[in-house]
């Protein structure tokens, strides 16, 4: 679905007709994240986000698998594989479709294990078969069925929480107090707008550690994308997103197309981006989740082959202290 613009508006007219049914789905939700969860004998960190859509949650898995891995750990991805016709579990293999297994867990799969499972207590009862000493979920934070040992809450600092209502009437997936209640930290990606103030205050209220970092492009894809007329589309959550990245680094692109979240490009779209290009004299260039959905399916070869790729990272600005609040919640030697 693509998000409707009046989610992230200061609440109006669309907002308050749909907010009692908001609120309805944002008291079933609290209700059942109140439901105690498994305990597995190995540490649990769920990295989660308080919207639908993106705010960074995968890239921020990553660096925390990346934390682990430099401390001689060994940590194992659990997924849902959103928008994959496979329910697992199953070991995600780096070279799977997409539309297997959905875009995130092939990127997670590029750094570390990864079991995909629609059911959550399967899945980790799955990667603790395979020999998981270390388990980090890539979203989960409103789902009760594992205890976290971690639930480190990802934010998008320039888009917030919208206009703080709950699905439908906003983006909220439940009430922020709820939420937050059962945060251990906050991450909070890129200068923290007004829209993201009242999660950040929610989060001192409480005396969670409040991170920052940002998402900083590969230099040796910037450096091979610089002088080139570009045309950039993306599939996902916060197109503005990837297209303010790519100007930020000097590319700004002549040329952007959108499309809505974990989008599945027909021949047809592939046909007529790259009919678009050729004509105007542009080079694609698109995001890494949207290149892997590419992958696997013939009619979209072409565009595949047409197009360059942006990837990102997340760099934070305190990775020590995050590292310590790890090592903390995990009992782990970080």
């Amino acid at each position: 679905m693509r998000e409707p613009d009046f989610w992230w508006r200061v609440p109006g007219l669309t907002a308050a007709v749909t907010a009692p049914l908001g609120a309805v789905y944002g008291r079933i939700a609290a209700a059942r994240l109140r439901r105690p969860g498994r305990t597995l004998p190995v540490p649990v960190v769920c990295v989660g986000n308080l919207t639908l859509g993106g705010a960074g949650k995968t890239p921020t898995a990553i660096a925390i698998a990346r934390l682990l891995q430099g401390a001689g750990l060994k940590p194992t991805f659990l997924t849902r594989g959103y928008k994959g016709r496979l329910e697992g579990p199953l070991t995600v293999a780096p070279g799977a479709a997409a539309a297997d297994v959905g875009d995130e867990p092939l990127l997670l799969a590029r750094t570390a294990p990864t079991i995909l499972a629609r059911d959550r207590v399967a899945g980790a009862e799955a990667a603790l078969a395979a020999g998981a000493r270390v388990i980090v979920m890539d979203d989960g934070l409103q789902n009760p069925s594992l205890t976290k040992s971690l639930a480190l809450v990802v934010l998008d600092g320039r888009r917030g929480i919208g206009n703080g209502r709950v699905f439908p009437a906003g983006p909220l997936r439940l009430g922020l107090e709820a939420q937050l209640d059962v945060a251990h930290a906050l991450l909070v990606i890129g200068p923290p707008s007004d829209l993201a103030l009242p999660v950040v205050e929610g989060a001192r209220r409480r005396g969670l550690p409040v991170f920052a970092g940002r998402m900083l492009p590969d230099p040796a894809a910037v450096a091979a994308l610089r002088g080139q007329r570009l045309f950039a589309y993306a599939g996902i959550a916060d197109p503005e997103k990837f297209f303010a990245t790519l100007a930020n680094a000097g590319l700004a692109p002549v040329r952007t197309a959108h499309f809505p979240d974990h989008h599945a490009f027909s021949a047809a779209e592939a046909a007529r981006l790259i009919a678009d290009a050729r004509d105007e004299g542009l080079r694609l260039v698109t995001t890494e989740k949207d290149f892997l959905r590419l992958q696997g399916d013939p009619a979209l070869a072409a565009l595949a082959a047409a197009s360059a790729t942006l990837p990102v990272g997340l760099v934070l600005d305190d990775a020590a202290g995050l590292r310590a609040v790890l090592a903390a919640r995990t009992g782990l030697r970080i």
